[in-house]
């Protein structure tokens, strides 16, 4: 047998896995690196969290991705570049946290590598009859492997797009084996670059439960803040807060098809950019805004576009929303969302012992276990082309 079968054979066979899940979103924060025990596959998985880091892109690294970033048009020359030197990139940041954490990497089973997004193009964005669905995600897991040594999965996406779907969002299959409750609907709601959700029904029938975009999450009010302010992102919606929401501004930004539109869908910065919000800002008449009146708007933008969303899919129920990812910490939107959401309790996953910002790194490690060591499951789930395992692409070490 190859080495290489043998080796992924003996990992399937364990009674315990190691494996590494990466995560790097729109908003070009950074890698998150979860490093996670496993047990057991499908509905009898269980976690563990050992270690977690976000460790942070630098403005160098942001000005070499910024430039094919969501872009049409753009070098083929440097996204070939950098396919290879983020998937290095990454590499080094794993065997950093690795030596900080006091861990061999001998000791490490998988990883599972998300990759960078550069663009993400659904068939409802592109328009383009003659082609499907499509999204990239650059980082390669050759050269992750490679260096250190260690097997990598990576592509996740590709895999639900050759299946049916658009490519996103990926967590519905993580959420339901990790979150799953019997007697609670559940809605986990991830507010990154994009807002997404993925409803969990009480009574653990998977053709009931979806996952969906709904809309922005931080992208906007990220990239404006970066605009106008120089800082990466309104902390604590301090900007938000000394603004005065425009109400035709407002009801410009809601005005796109999208939001018409039926779930599930996905979107990204493609359409959501800072282009969206000055056409916005014509089409109203409100180019004469001050800067926090602006990010004041974007802010209740991105939670009138989650409690719509939510409104429109649950008129009798009021699932417990569980909430993730760099929108949780922002007040002013979980504020708002409270208000726009009367009757629904919040929480965060840290009450599933899950910390919220790890969420979406643990879920791809949850991928790359199902990959190796699940069974198909028979999901007849509402979001479009979910395969019974999202199997990435698997890259050996040398």
């Amino acid at each position: 047998m190859n080495p290489n079968i043998a080796s992924l054979y003996t990992i399937a066979s364990k009674s315990e896995r190691t494996i590494i899940g990466l995560m790097s979103g729109t908003s070009l924060d950074g890698l998150d690196v979860a490093l996670c025990r496993f047990k057991g596959s499908g509905l009898s998985t269980e976690v563990e969290l050992l270690q977690f880091e976000t460790v942070p892109y630098t403005e160098e690294i942001k000005k070499e991705i910024r430039p094919v970033f969501s872009k049409r048009d753009t070098d083929l020359q440097q996204i070939c570049l950098l396919n290879a030197w983020i998937g290095t990139l990454h590499a080094s940041m794993i065997l950093d946290c690795l030596q900080k954490w006091n861990i061999p990497p001998q000791q490490v089973d998988l990883i599972a590598s998300h990759g960078q997004t550069i663009y993400h193009a659904p068939k409802h964005l592109h328009q383009i009859v003659q082609f499907p669905n499509a999204t990239l995600q650059i980082g390669d897991g050759d050269h992750i492997a490679v260096k250190t040594g260690i097997i990598t999965m990576s592509d996740f996406r590709q895999k639900h797009i050759a299946a049916g779907g658009e490519g996103a969002p990926l967590a519905v299959y993580g959420d339901y084996i990790l979150f799953s409750k019997k007697g609670e609907d559940r809605i986990m709601l991830n507010m990154g670059g994009i807002a997404n959700f993925t409803y969990l029904p009480g009574n653990l029938d998977a053709s009931q439960m979806f996952s969906t975009d709904v809309g922005t999450g931080n992208t906007l009010i990220d990239a404006f803040t970066r605009l106008y302010f120089n800082k990466p992102f309104d902390e604590n919606g301090s900007i938000a807060d000394s603004g005065k929401v425009n109400q035709e501004l407002l009801r410009s930004l809601k005005g796109h098809p999208f939001f018409q539109a039926g779930f599930p869908k996905t979107t990204g910065p493609e359409l959501f950019n800072i282009a969206y919000v000055q056409q916005a800002q014509q089409q109203s008449q409100t180019q004469g805004l001050s800067a926090e009146d602006i990010i004041a708007t974007l802010t209740r933008f991105t939670a009138e576009s989650i409690a719509d969303a939510i409104l429109r899919c649950f008129s009798i129920i009021t699932p417990v929303i569980y909430a993730s990812g760099g929108g949780m910490h922002n007040p002013v939107i979980m504020r708002m969302l409270r208000i726009l959401l009367p009757g629904y309790i919040f929480k965060d996953t840290s009450a599933l012992q899950i910390a919220p910002d790890a969420k979406e790194a643990v879920l791809f490690a949850i991928l790359a276990n199902e990959s190796i060591a699940g069974e198909s499951l028979q999901n007849q789930s509402k979001s479009p082309g979910i395969p019974g395992v999202y199997m990435g692409k698997v890259s050996f070490a040398l």
